[in-house]
């Protein structure tokens, strides 16, 4: 239970995707205008970290890896599909927007509006992609772990896109010189943010 507690606060803080690892910047950038634009998305990459990793995983131990498919028939022992890894992952994450951008759509118009081109972009959301290859880099022995590490990535992402965007809307009251207006200030921004969340490097866990 530790093992999945340390999971999931590294994840979050030390491992932050954004900005530990600077994965998913263009949407980060572009959907955090606003705090509801933001939450809508947070929550769909949430979602989208949280079921796919852990399908990922079954898939990598029982089918990809070396010897995986022995399950199936001795004769496979030697068999490594790994090479397949990326094309299996993407078709896995693809699979798992599409359903989250009929959800949206039907349930909340004005968020699949807001949210435009960025929402069907999951798919090719490097922090979702990356989420799958740390899994498989890091070799978590449990699917317990890897859903964990999803769900914990996912909820890092959305504290790092929400508090953005909360900040850019006060931003737009504040008197920034006009050379600095627009992603000038952001990039300030999110530069600082990730000096601050570079503090949680020192948690030892």
């Amino acid at each position: 239970m530790q093992e999945l507690v340390n999971i999931f606060v590294k994840s979050i803080f030390i491992d932050n995707m954004v900005f530990a690892y600077f994965l998913g910047m263009c949407s980060y950038l572009a959907v955090s205008k606003n705090v509801k634009t933001a939450v809508g998305l947070g929550i769909a990459v949430i979602f989208v970290l949280g079921v796919t990793l852990p399908a990922n995983y079954l898939l990598h131990k029982y089918v990809l890896s070396e010897g995986a498919l022995v399950w199936l028939n001795p004769e496979y022992a030697s068999l490594d599909l790994s090479f397949l890894s990326f094309i299996i992952f993407i078709a896995v994450i693809a699979s798992m927007v599409q359903l989250v951008e009929m959800v949206v759509e039907k349930f909340s118009p004005g968020l699949y509006s807001s949210l435009g081109i960025f929402l069907p972009l999951i798919a090719v959301n490097c922090a979702i992609l990356g989420g799958s290859l740390f899994m498989q880099e890091r070799g978590y022995e449990t699917l317990a772990e890897a859903t964990v590490f999803g769900l914990g990535s996912g909820l890092g992402w959305f504290l790092a896109i929400v508090a953005l965007a909360a900040i850019r809307e006060k931003l737009s009251y504040s008197n920034v010189p006009a050379p600095l207006r627009g992603l000038g200030i952001t990039f300030i921004v999110v530069g600082l943010m990730g000096i601050a969340f570079m503090s949680f490097m020192g948690i030892k866990l």
